[in-house]
């Protein structure tokens, strides 16, 4: 375990204009601090939520955070 892990945490999800393309964000706390929803019901949305109860994201999916 590293305590002093320096690499970022990084919410990957698809852009609406391209089957290939994605775009990152980077998240300010571990990515253990996330709970990705996957898409539910008629809107067919992905919701990422962090442990403050903080939505960072909800759209189109998949989605990581890594």
């Amino acid at each position: 375990m590293d305590l002093f892990d320096s690499s970022p945490t990084v919410l990957r999800h698809p852009v609406w204009y391209s089957d290939t393309a994605s775009e990152a964000m980077t998240l300010p706390l571990s990515a253990d601090n996330y709970s990705v929803a996957h898409a539910v019901g008629a809107d067919g949305r992905w919701t990422v939520t962090s442990s403050t109860g903080e939505i960072v994201y909800r759209g189109i999916g998949p989605v990581t955070v890594t």
